[in-house]
Parts: C-alpha cells; structure tokens; sequence
C-alpha cells in the first residue's frame, strides 16, 4: 500500500481512504459508505459522480484538453455569457481556484483605482473572520495570525475591521482605500452571515465615497444559501465578485466577475493564467450551470434546507450541552459546538457522516446541494447519535 510519507506534512489527514462516490454517499476501499455532508469543502455541489458533469466531462476529453488563452475557447464565451446573463456582472476572468480569483479581485480593483488615477488608492477593507485564500496577498487580506505566521512580512495594503462594526469600518476609510471586500456568509470564520442591513450600508458607503464592494462567494456562491448567489438575499450587487469551488462541481474552476466599469483598468497584459479558463473546466462548469439554473433547482435546495434547519434546531433544543447554536443559510449550515467541534466532527464520523470544522467552534454542514429530504433525515439520525454520545460522555465526565 502506498504511504503518505513523501508528502509534505501540512495536513491532518482523517484516516479514510475513498475509492469512489455516489450521489451524497462516499465508499471507502473496504466498502464502507459514508454520507458526505463536507462535500469536498462545499465543492461538490451536484455530489459524486453526477451524469450530467461525467458526461460533458468525458465528451470533452476526447477532443482538446488545454489550449492557453493564446487562443479563443469557445467554452468560456458560453460560460462566460451564462454568467454575467443571471448576474450583475459584465466581464468574466476564469481561475482555477478561489484564492486565485480573489487574487484577479484584488488587482482588479486596484488596477480601477490606479486606471483613474489614483495609484495611491491601493488598501482594502477586510473583516475579522475572514478566509480568502492561502496565497501571500490572500492571507494578508484574511489577516489570520495562524495563515501569516512565519511567511515574513504580511503583504501591505490590507485593514481589517471586526466583523459587522460600521463604526470600525468608517474609521478605517482613508484617502488610501480602494475597496471593501466581505463574505456575505463566513465559511471558515464560523458561517456567520453579514446582516442585509450591513450589506446594504456597505454599498451606500462604497458609492459615497467611490469604493469599490468585492465579494467572496466562494463557498457561499452557486446555489449553496437557496439563492444563485448570497448577496442575492440581501438585494445588493457588488462591483467584483469571486467565485470557485461549486461552480466546478468537483473540478477545479474559479472566475472572477466584474462590472464594465470595475474592470475597465485590466488591459491586455495586465493579468493572466496558463490553466485558466482551460476547455475540460470550461465543460464542466457549463453542465453546472445547467443543473443548478434548471427549472426548481433552487426551490429544492430552499426546501430540503427548511427540513435541515428544522431539525438541527430540535437537535439544539434536546441536546444543550453539546449544541449552542445553528447558524448558516440554506445549505451551508453550522452547528456551534459547547464541546470542541473536532470532538463532534469525530463523532459524526464515527456515525459516518463527514462534516467540517470552522471558525469560533462552529461545525459547517455542506451535502450537496443535490441532497434529498430522505437523506437530509438520514443525516439528521446520524447527528443525534453523535450528540447523544457527547452527551453521555459529558455528563460522566461531570458526575
């Protein structure tokens, strides 16, 4: 068998190894199934193996694989004309993964500010909280001690505020400010959802005072909160947005949106990606886009999500000691935890079920957005046991 030991040792790996997947169900080499309600990190938005993505993935690779954006790739016209149809955007600039597209954000945006002439205008509001991403720039804008520490110098021109503080925010705001960038619901910072009232104020300062609004949706995008995208909820459009991990459904894919205007200082040569925007994602990303803006698609994803927060919400109300708190917006939900939430991602799993650990205590429940009401309730069974045992454990412990 072969072992990890020439890989290099940044991950704690659960000791599972997967030979295939169904649907929401993941089957280990020696057969055992196990339901994914981590879904890759919220990527495998239309779960394992689906039909439609492993066909026009199939269909793809028997004709061109990469070109480079040397040459036209009619996947991204199409793609790329899907996507600004059934958003704010006007211009589409296709990544390879979410930090990369925040990266083409945060260029973008200080590219805007220097294209009018204001080089100086380069900063960028950021929360606390925030994920955007393991590169230098990314984890500057972050700004998390433990993503920054022993990498040298945080990479300048990125202010952070506390989350949802408007004091703070218009405090930060100086001559040097180019952009406001937000999450509109924080994955890894413990799926906390920016109030629509925030929202809407950061579009009324971002207006006023000739900023730009930059959104990561990320993980919150594509279906994941019942709507196409999160800030959908709140009513406002940003001016750039960052996409990746659903869009694919399981392939690597990102894309950075923009307005006409927000994007009107990238000129030929100013960026650019090898991968980027490559035919076979280019597929896969398109037959996405099919399922997930099919007729009731997200109606379903609204439904099965009322069972589930229904559920976890007894499930707080039978088990306080273990459970605190259900968060999140429609399928991209969080339980935090009153014991460690690695304690109760360990008990899920031993009732095999996969979630993942967040932020603040928090335990983020991401299935596929393909999930049906049965298996939301097969899941809701497999949580109660885990908490039941926490439970009990708890309680011996005290006694």
């Amino acid at each position: 068998m072969a072992t990890a030991a020439s890989l290099y040792e940044t991950y704690n790996r659960a000791p599972l190894r997967f030979e295939r997947g169904e649907g929401v169900w993941l089957i280990t080499e020696s057969g055992e199934r196990y339901l994914d309600f981590a879904a890759g990190i919220a990527v495998n938005s239309l779960g394992h193996a689906h039909p439609h993505l492993v066909e026009a993935l199939k269909s793809q690779a028997d004709k061109v694989w990469h070109l480079s954006n040397l040459y036209e790739v009619p996947g991204q016209e199409e793609l790329s004309r899907r996507l600004t149809e059934a958003t704010f955007a006007d211009r589409v600039f296709f990544t390879n993964s979410g930090a990369e597209a925040l990266e083409c954000a945060i260029k973008t945006a200080r590219r805007y500010q220097y294209s009018k002439g204001h080089p100086e205008r380069f900063h960028i509001i950021t929360f606390e909280g925030a994920f955007h991403g393991r590169t230098l720039a990314t984890i500057a804008a972050g700004g998390q001690e433990k993503y920054l520490e022993g990498f040298g110098p945080k990479a300048p021109g990125f202010d952070q505020v506390p989350f949802g503080d408007l004091d703070a925010l218009d405090a930060a705001i100086t001559d040097a400010t180019a952009a406001i960038l937000i999450e509109p619901v924080q994955g890894e910072g413990g799926l906390r959802p920016a109030s629509k009232e925030f929202m809407k104020k950061l579009r009324e300062i971002c207006d006023e005072k000739g900023l730009l609004l930059i959104l990561d949706e990320v993980q919150c995008g594509v279906g994941r909160t019942g709507r196409f995208f999160a800030h959908e909820l709140s009513g406002v459009t940003p001016d750039i947005m960052a996409i990746a991990k659903g869009i694919g459904g399981g392939f690597p894919l990102g894309a950075c949106l923009a307005t006409e205007e927000a994007a009107s200082g990238m000129k030929p040569g100013t960026h650019g990606t090898t991968y980027g925007g490559n035919p076979m994602a280019m597929a896969v990303g398109n037959a996405v886009l099919d399922v997930v803006l099919g007729e009731g698609f997200l109606q379903h994803v609204n439904d099965v999500a009322l069972i589930f927060r229904q559920g976890l919400e007894s499930l707080k109300d039978r088990f306080p000691e273990v459970i605190e708190d259900i968060r999140g917006e429609g399928l991209m939900l969080g339980i935090r935890t009153r014991v460690p939430n690695t304690d109760f991602v360990a008990a899920a799993r031993d009732e095999h079920l996969l979630t993942v650990p967040a932020g603040d205590n928090v335990v983020r429940i991401l299935p596929p957005l393909t999930v049906t009401a049965e298996e939301v309730r097969e899941g809701l069974a497999r949580i109660e046991k885990a908490a039941e045992k926490l439970d009990a454990a708890k309680l011996k412990k005290s006694a």
